[in-house]
């Protein structure tokens, strides 16, 4: 069984219909991309899957370790242990890294005592390993969040998701505006990540760059999955790259 699997969504904003149909899985351990060009429905799936509304899914399933959780409230969805990285980060500028990263534990410690009617998860990442996954961000501890570079904020952002106790962590554009040799780093760290035992599915639209760290790849095109299949049959597909990538 999947750790993720994702059957038939139907999504919708409003009345618009974004998600057909849309079907796909993630095992444990793996690093999975979900590519597609703007507007293809990479954003909507991922909101999706961590319950945040919009969108409204309207048919289909979603299950997580076996699960049902669709239609679940995107905070027990993260106590379940998925953790959405938004393509906007949305830290706290005015907080150091340090506050940032205590932030989100104290709010995880909170969550797991609220009495919600979802399994009680012990603790996240501990502080010292999260700085051993991100030593750029052992290096600035006391540095105010907003005034870090790019690629150290996007660092931020996902050391925050692990506190959270993340088995599942969901990455929507992790690479945008940044420059070739952040994006490096911040590769590294997702390759880090998944050999501490945090299953990744990516959303990217730099296409080269995920396939090179992911294990599969799914292509999406308006609101459907067009290509199912591993990095290197992707990276050897120019067709369906062409077509659906651009690249």
């Amino acid at each position: 069984m999947s750790l993720l699997e994702v059957s038939d969504i139907d999504a919708y904003y409003n009345e618009s219909h974004i998600l057909r149909g849309l079907s796909l899985s993630v095992n444990e351990g793996e690093i999975v991309a979900l590519l597609g060009r703007n507007g293809a429905g990479k954003t909507t799936t991922l909101r999706c899957i961590a319950g945040a509304t919009p969108p409204d899914v309207r048919a289909g399933s979603i299950r997580f370790k076996g699960d049902e959780i669709t239609g679940t409230a995107a905070e027990d969805v993260s106590i379940r242990g998925i953790s959405l990285v938004p393509e906007e980060r949305r830290i706290f500028p005015n907080l150091t890294v340090a506050e940032n990263l205590h932030l989100a534990e104290v709010v995880n410690n909170r969550s797991n005592t609220i009495g919600r009617s979802v399994p009680i998860r012990e603790g996240g990442v501990p502080t010292d390993e999260v700085y051993a996954d991100f030593p750029r961000l052992d290096e600035r501890r006391e540095q105010k969040a907003g005034t870090l570079s790019g690629g150290e904020q996007q660092m931020l952002a996902i050391a925050r998701a692990l506190k959270q106790n993340t088995d599942l962590l969901l990455l929507d554009e992790p690479y945008e505006g940044l420059a070739p040799k952040i994006i490096e780093n911040v590769e590294a760290a997702i390759k880090r990540i998944r050999a501490d035992g945090t299953t990744v599915l990516l959303v990217e639209q730099n296409a080269a760059a995920a396939i090179k760290i992911a294990d599969r790849a799914y292509v999406v095109d308006q609101g459907g999955i067009v290509f199912d299949g591993t990095a290197d049959e992707l990276r050897d597909d120019e067709a369906t790259r062409e077509r659906y990538l651009g690249v």
